[in-house]
């Protein structure tokens, strides 16, 4: 049986990751896609908690987090959309010209 120590560590280093892929990367996609990595790793570490103290709290929320990251793939997904079709680019440097 794995212990919740090795959920969390596991839960640490894809927030990590999903944080290093927000700050590094150019691209928009690659962007929202370590954002859904860093939520992911939260919905894991609630879970983990969830089943160590023996409640369903934590798993509720797991639902609630999901339904965010779903709404916000859809309207990430359809922006991004919009912006490749008038820039032609989703690097995010371009979008820093549509300021001002």
């Amino acid at each position: 049986m794995v212990g919740m120590e090795a959920y969390v560590i596991l839960s640490a280093v894809l927030f990590v990751l999903g944080a290093m892929g927000v700050m590094m990367r150019r691209n928009a996609i690659l962007v929202f896609m370590s954002v859904e990595l860093m939520l992911n790793a939260a919905n894991l570490a609630l879970v983990a908690f969830s089943r160590q103290w023996s409640g369903v709290d934590g798993q509720v929320f797991v639902f609630f987090v999901i339904t965010v990251a779903a709404a916000e793939v859809a309207v990430g997904l359809a922006l991004i959309v919009t912006i490749f079709r008038t820039k032609q680019s989703i690097n995010i440097d371009v979008l820093h010209q549509m300021e001002g």
